[in-house]
């Protein structure tokens, strides 16, 4: 009997075999010198390494949010991710090694691939970093404190923002909620509502 991952549908797998990432090309990052904000994940999901673009697993919000929000004029598609660029956004993530769950990553690979974010931030000169995830931000950075907002610390020289993390396995922030946590590191960013849906607040808790 045939069997694919459960994220993608790509990727023919046997029934019951053990998926060895390691395999997986890496995911390139959308970066460039001097952004606006670069959007931090936690690590390529296995779909989005095979089809080569960020934010391809089926259910992913993350580009709904950026276009309710404002980041961008119209939702774009995975394949678009360099458009960012000249909106003055980029991508990247904690840990470079593909997954099909955050889960498999080891506190090791989290802590190294913080230390690896920061000698990367130093050389790229963002002014924002947002982190999808209060839990990959912990985990890098050792800060269990930390919570969904504006941090006080700053990594290679940007100012940090914790977004809730934008998977479809996220119950705590349906796409309404998600979109106004979107809209207010914008308004802190001083970016301009591209999209015209939600403005630059006060907002409620959700918007519909």
């Amino acid at each position: 009997m045939n069997c694919r991952l459960p994220d993608t549908t790509s990727v023919p797998t046997h029934c019951g075999a053990t998926i060895n990432s390691d395999t997986y090309p890496t995911l390139d990052d959308v970066v460039a010198e001097d952004l606006d904000v670069i959007f931090v994940g936690i690590n390529p999901g296995l779909a989005s390494a095979v089809r080569g673009h960020s934010f391809s697993t089926p259910g992913n919000r993350m580009w709904p949010a950026l276009h309710r929000s404002g980041f961008t004029p119209h939702q774009f598609r995975p394949e678009q991710e360099r458009d960012l660029l000249g909106l003055g956004l980029g991508i990247t993530s904690i840990v470079r090694r593909p997954t099909a769950r955050a889960a498999e990553l080891t506190p090791g690979e989290y802590l190294q691939g913080g230390e690896d974010l920061v000698r990367r931030m130093e050389a790229l000169s963002p002014t924002w970093l947002a982190f999808l995830g209060v839990t990959g931000y912990r985990a890098a950075f050792g800060d269990v404190d930390a919570a969904v907002g504006r941090q006080s610390a700053t990594i290679g020289g940007a100012r940090v923002w914790v977004l809730p993390n934008p998977s479809g396995l996220n119950a705590h922030y349906p796409p309404p909620a998600l979109a106004v946590e979107f809209a207010r590191l914008r308004v802190a960013t001083a970016l301009p509502d591209r999209s015209g849906l939600l403005g630059n607040g006060p907002f409620g808790q959700q918007v519909c």
